[in-house]
């Protein structure tokens, strides 16, 4: 039998800069002080904001991306996740109705509200506006009526006179509204490129940070009135996602790239590693002179590398035991920042030198879904394997290619990208195992055998 899933709430908004991500993580920290188990989720591919998430909740921030996962993992995913929390709060991506290039409402927050059946908090940005409001919620109310949107929170209030208007206008809305939030100054909150600067770069201020939003929401917003909206949340008919255990062998250690440099992964890597047997083991790059010990493998996930790129190339003593580690034949799965560490050089500073390719910062954004295939056999996956990936990033990479690449792009254009260089996996595309679980069992069977 299918057990109740958690109450739940997505907080969307009309467009990206509207307040979603200092509301959701508010709410994140106002209901965890209240004594609430708040399990946290971010629709899309976003690392960054899950790590706020878990300053606020204590728990893990997990992703819900309908485009790298399908849409029916995303029950599944969220059951996982939230698993024995008193609620779930939802952080949304860009416009509650904005998805996937093309692609209609696929990877949108909407589509993933309607996936867990989930009542929507709108917030929206009221700095220009007053009777309009009205209008622009009745528009996002009624647009698609199988998106609940169960109340409003108004951002960026200028005055007690600007509220009243505001809320004379949503009276005929009807959508009420569930929160309050003054023009103040901003939460120290500094971005990079397209998000925040990540917490684990900035952990007292990042706390700091967390807990000025969750004071911000707690007086601002009727918290009972979105715990009980958060309660009529509809049923889900699917079980819990469990990453598949393998048949009993002996234990593996691989080694995963943390710290300030590499903060993006997915919780269900980790996951998914252990239960085909490996023994997951962290370490930090930028402090730690050697693997650790018994790597049989080695994963080094996304981030800012070139932020820290003199002191990873300082690390000579790490960068020369990743060389021997990937020299002796043992599994590496690198994605983007990852594929930069193994470079010769990240902007002219010496890195693992596993690759025979450089690396540089370049002005130029690189962002968005793509459909890939396996080219060949690799650590990761067989020849002919189809995953869906992000890309995201403002360095390249020279050449983009090796002679064995990983991935035949498919969309949006055709191209070859990444290396596959004995057991090393290297590109710039980042994916969500749990779409795929045999790329773990793979991995740490290579890590067995190697």
């Amino acid at each position: 039998m299918v057990s109740p899933p958690v109450p739940r709430l997505v907080v969307a908004a009309p467009s990206s800069g509207s307040g979603k991500t200092t509301v959701a993580t508010g709410l994140m920290a106002a209901f965890a002080a209240r004594g609430l188990a708040v399990s946290p989720h971010k629709v899309g591919p976003d690392y960054i904001d899950p790590g706020y998430h878990a300053l606020a909740t204590g728990r893990v921030g997990r992703n819900l991306d309908a485009y790298l996962c399908g849409p029916d993992l995303i029950g599944p995913l969220f059951r996982h996740g939230a698993r024995g929390c008193d609620l779930a709060v939802v952080e949304g991506v860009m416009g509650l109705f904005d998805g996937a290039a093309g692609e209609g409402e696929l990877a949108s927050t909407a589509q993933v509200a309607k996936l867990l059946r989930a009542p929507v908090v709108l917030v929206v940005d009221a700095s220009s506006q007053s009777r309009s409001v009205a209008a622009l919620v009745h528009g996002f109310a009624s647009w698609d009526p199988e998106v609940r949107i169960g109340g409003v929170i108004l951002n960026k209030v200028a005055s007690d006179r600007h509220e009243e208007l505001l809320r004379e206008a949503l009276d005929s809305a009807g959508v009420p509204v569930l929160g309050v939030l003054r023009r103040a100054a901003p939460v120290d909150t500094p971005s990079r490129h397209l998000g925040l600067v990540p917490a684990a770069e900035r952990h007292a201020d990042a706390v700091e940070a967390v807990a000025a939003m969750g004071a911000q929401v707690e007086a601002g917003c009727d918290l009972d009135a979105l715990l009980a909206l958060a309660r009529g949340a509809g049923q889900l008919a699917c079980d819990a996602w469990e990453p598949p255990a393998v048949a009993p062998g002996g234990r593996t250690v691989v080694a995963v790239a943390g710290g300030p440099a590499f903060t993006f992964s997915y919780a269900e890597h980790a996951e998914l590693l252990t239960a085909a047997g490996a023994d997951v083991v962290p370490f930090d790059p930028l402090r730690d002179e050697g693997l650790p010990d018994g790597s049989a493998g080695l994963v080094i996930g996304g981030g800012f590398p070139e932020v820290y790129a003199a002191e990873l190339s300082a690390n000579e003593p790490l960068r020369k035991a990743v060389g021997d580690l990937a020299a002796s034949g043992a599994p590496v799965a690198a994605e983007c920042a990852g594929l930069l560490y193994l470079c010769r050089e990240l902007d002219g500073l010496p890195m693992c030198g596993v690759l025979d390719a450089t690396a540089r910062m370049t002005e130029r954004l690189t962002l968005g879904y793509r459909d890939a295939v396996a080219v060949g056999d690799g650590p990761l996956a067989v020849a002919g394997t189809r995953m869906r990936a992000h890309e995201f990033h403002r360095t390249v990479v020279e050449p983009g290619a090796g002679p064995a690449p990983a991935w035949g792009v498919r969309a949006p254009e055709r191209r070859v990208e990444g290396f596959v260089q004995g057991a090393v996996h290297a590109s710039y595309l980042h994916t969500h195992w749990a779409a795929e679980p045999g790329v773990a069992r793979r991995f740490v069977e290579r890590c067995r055998t190697s």
